[in-house]
């Protein structure tokens, strides 16, 4: 067995030197002084509380310095686990991933022309996920796994923060609350920046708790690049330099610790500063978001009160930042000020402040810890019945981590509706999209479109610099329309109450000159087969 991570040394004798001079260093004396117990060097408080039976096995057959890393690594293991199960989503992909799988499938100049005109808050993560499909092009293993890996990678954060905080127990369950909160393993299965964005602000958060207690520049120079690459990932992740400044606060941090953290928040936040200039410009590209409704501002209220009571019971103050001013601010702050903002300007999608759950993941974990500590006291008897509790609490997930890797857990499905207009068509049939913008089966599965003519289409978007193209003129399309014997169309479920001038021809003149042979619903849209009549 490995030795015991205590030293045990001879304790230091109080007399002065003369007094010790003095005493006759007989054998009988020296035998006693030997004899003597030792007493034991304080430890490191911050390893002082092992997490329960599994982890003190695990640090006693351990080399010493792999100690305080090994508890992190089983929520990235944990995580990448859940990331991996089930990737595919049975071969599923919803319209946000297939915009990310056609934009950065283009060359790179028609990516950056893209972006001067459309999505440029998203630039960097195409830029990156450019690179991943240049060195692989792996299908929707390749759109997903760079998030996989970054949500793993964010839980490995997770548990090194709690340790600091609330020590190795505290840490590793709070690692643990995260892997399996619901939108951390929603969006770690996303080909989107947000589980980029959260591991950036993890990593930020923890650099910053080195960097107020070290006070070091290499540890502030890290938390300004590490904020800085979240920001340009997404320009929401300004918020949570505010919850950080917030923090600081809370914990009386003042001085030059409080003014190092005021330069590096501000040297992260100004290559922000274009981004949010250009963006403004693209506006119009979020006025599909509405204000938050009554039921979302209830379920953030619940969850703000449920982590203000974890806040109480998270365990005693540790170092310069106690864990629940480092939480709370993490998770409320930024989502408060995105639906305030809301009553203004919607803006708020819950989606773009999801590494507010690093906060909430904190609170739980810490809370579980010391739960567990107080049932270990009082006896088996209790333990069993947290025991329970918690494995009913992961038995009612079940149910929804099933359904999560299925294609019904997204808005649609844009792999089957390419798929359904293979079936259904043959070369030479004419195709449309209702609306226009409704072309992402056409970005995610190019194949199944082979010889179908495109009856709107001016230009396509990679040579216009769009996401969708530009559409022919009404009297265009009707006279392409009435040149083909079938068309199959990919619409919405339901048809829009206020179509463009494109739209109302087109509608109208499958409605005089066509009719409808076949209906395919599909995930979130509908594929209509039409044929001139008697012809079906």
């Amino acid at each position: 067995m490995a030795p015991s991570t205590t030293e045990f040394r001879q304790p230091m004798a109080l007399t002065p030197p003369r007094a010790r001079a003095a005493v006759p260093t007989t054998a009988a004396t020296t035998t006693t002084t030997a004899a003597e117990p030792a007493e034991p060097r304080p430890t490191d408080t911050r390893t002082a509380r092992p997490a329960g039976a599994f982890a003190r096995r695990l640090r006693t057959r351990l080399p010493r310095r792999a100690r305080p890393y090994a508890l992190v690594l089983l929520p990235a293991v944990l995580t990448l686990a859940t990331g991996l199960w089930g990737l595919e989503r049975e071969h599923s992909m919803w319209r946000d991933e297939s915009t990310t799988y056609q934009v950065a499938h283009r060359d790179l100049g028609a990516m950056l022309r893209t972006l001067g005109t459309v999505d440029v808050v998203h630039g960097l993560y195409y830029l990156l996920m450019y690179a991943v499909f240049a060195c692989w092009d792996g299908g929707l293993w390749a759109l997903r796994l760079p998030s996989v890996l970054a949500m793993a990678g964010a839980a490995a954060g997770v548990a090194l923060i709690g340790r600091r905080l609330a020590g190795p127990g505290a840490g590793l369950a709070a690692g643990l609350v995260f892997a399996l909160l619901p939108p951390v393993q929603r969006y770690a299965q996303e080909g989107r920046s947000y589980a980029l964005v959260c591991a950036c602000v993890v990593w930020g958060t923890y650099l910053l708790l080195r960097a107020v207690a070290g006070r070091t520049r290499r540890a502030w120079w890290g938390y300004a690049a590490t904020m800085a690459l979240a920001c340009l990932l997404h320009e929401f992740a300004v918020l949570a330099l505010l919850a950080h400044g917030l923090t600081l606060r809370c914990a009386r941090v003042r001085g030059d610790a409080f003014w190092s953290w005021a330069r590096a928040a501000a040297g992260a936040a100004v290559p922000l500063a274009p981004l949010v200039v250009v963006s403004q410009q693209q506006a119009q590209q979020v006025a599909w978001i509405s204000a938050p409704d009554v039921g979302q501002v209830a379920a953030f209220l619940g969850l703000a009160l449920a982590a203000g009571a974890l806040a109480r019971v998270a365990g005693e103050r540790r170092g310069r930042i106690g864990l629940p001013a480092l939480a709370l601010p993490l998770f409320v702050v930024p989502t408060a000020l995105l639906m305030a903002a809301s009553a203004l300007h919607p803006i708020y999608v819950d989606r773009y402040v999801l590494y507010g759950w690093l906060g909430f993941a904190l609170l739980l974990g810490a809370a579980l810890d010391r739960a567990v500590r107080a049932a270990r006291a009082r006896g088996p008897a209790t333990v069993g019945v947290l025991c329970g509790v918690v494995a009913a609490l992961l038995v009612a997930q079940v149910p929804y981590a099933l359904t999560l890797r299925t294609s019904q857990s997204r808005m649609d499905d844009t792999v089957a509706a390419a798929r359904a207009v293979g079936e259904l068509s043959e070369p030479g049939d004419g195709l449309l999209f209702l609306p226009f913008h409704r072309r992402e089966p056409l970005m995610s599965a190019p194949g199944e479109f082979h010889g179908l003519r495109d009856l709107a289409l001016a230009q396509d978007a990679s040579s216009t610099g769009t996401l969708w193209g530009t559409e022919l003129p009404p009297s265009a399309i009707r006279a392409r329309m009435l040149r083909v014997e079938r068309v199959t169309v990919i619409t919405d479920p339901r048809p829009s109450a206020r179509p463009s001038p494109q739209e109302a021809v087109e509608r109208a003149v499958l409605r005089d000159h066509f009719t409808v042979c076949e209906r395919r619903p599909v995930r979130g849209m509908r594929v209509v087969r039409y044929a001139r009549p008697g012809t079906c």
